[in-house]
């Protein structure tokens, strides 16, 4: 009968610790569903596309998540640098990892699907050289031609097309200083995105400006006085002709040369000049007014002067030197 109880003990004892073993053994299964189920999934496709200087994570993969901290955090985290517009750039799934620990995420937390490569596509807009071109034959129709109908473009370079990042595109053409705007000139196109300078472009045009300019009809000797006998218009390319040619003949009439000139030469303004309307000696009238008073005396000029010079003239009554404007051959003013 003892033997009977002891059987019955142990089969008692081997039942319960196979209840225990049942029961304890099968909770942490049901603790792993149930965990999860709560994990945060990031999934991310083996082709992306970003349009942002930096790569967020946010934006190349989808985010499930119940912790809307981690998901926030998650969403911009930055992985990389995004690559140039048009180009693309291959990552390991090792590098997302990397920068998960890097920012104090738990993994554990974490149900990743990456591939082993992901291949991240920077979006971008193509300005083509004939757009480029279009914009720079816009501004110097507006800005050169304004003044010359005769004025053309004879050719425009632009090295390649251009690739911009997604955004509000504006651009600014900005012309050489310090120089005319004929002939080859240099330009730049500098092209902003979302208000922000981006790139500039290099450009070269060729311009044409024809304009009626003042030439000699035949050769002129050194201090010949111009009559319109001398002279003629001539239409000409003024990129071809030095800086400073005169374009109306009003300019030049009732001056000199200041040198010998020849035929068909486009007279310039460091070629003529005002023939002198006084000379040392001569004897003139200088006229002096201030606060509504004007004082007439003769006095001597002492140095040559043209229409508008200032020259040193001795007042006969004080013998003193003044300095005055010639306004005639016989008449000069004291400034004062």
């Amino acid at each position: 009968m003892k033997t009977l109880n002891y059987k019955l003990q142990a089969y008692s004892h081997l039942f319960a610790l196979i209840v225990f073993l049942l029961v304890f053994l099968g909770v942490p299964e049901r603790s792993r569903e149930i965990n999860a189920a709560d994990l945060t999934r990031i999934r991310i496709l083996p082709n992306v596309q970003v349009n942002d200087e930096n790569i967020l994570l946010g934006r190349i993969a989808s985010i499930e998540s119940h912790d809307s901290l981690l998901a926030k955090k998650l969403n911009e985290l930055v992985v990389a640098k995004a690559p140039l517009p048009g180009r693309a750039r291959t990552l390991e799934n090792q590098v997302f990892i990397l920068r998960l620990k890097r920012n104090g995420i738990d993994l554990s937390q974490l149900a990743l699907d990456i591939p082993a490569k992901v291949v991240i596509t920077r979006n971008y807009i193509e300005i083509t050289r004939e757009k480029i071109k279009k914009l720079v034959t816009d501004y110097i129709q507006a800005n050169i031609f304004n003044d010359h109908v005769d004025g053309s473009i004879k050719d425009i370079q632009v090295v390649d097309n251009l690739q911009l990042p997604n955004g509000h595109i504006t651009f600014k053409v900005v012309p050489p200083r310090n120089r005319e705007l004929l002939g080859k000139i240099p330009l730049t196109v500098h092209f902003e995105v979302n208000g922000k300078f981006y790139k500039r472009v290099w450009v070269t045009a060729t311009i044409e400006l024809l304009a009626e300019v003042v030439i000699t009809k035949k050769p002129l000797g050194r201090h010949k006085p111009i009559t319109e006998d001398d002279i003629e218009l001539l239409k000409m390319d003024l990129a071809k002709l030095p800086s400073g040619v005169i374009t109306d003949p009003e300019a030049v009439l009732g001056k000199r040369t200041k040198r010998a000139i020849g035929t068909k030469t486009a007279l310039r303004a460091d070629l003529v000049e005002f023939p002198p309307l006084v000379k040392r000696g001569d004897v003139v009238v200088i006229i002096a007014e201030s606060s509504g008073l004007k004082i007439t005396t003769l006095g001597q000029v002492k140095k040559r002067g043209r229409f508008g010079e200032r020259i040193p003239v001795m007042n006969y009554d004080s013998k003193k030197i003044l300095y005055a404007r010639v306004l005639d051959s016989s008449t000069v003013k004291v400034e004062f």
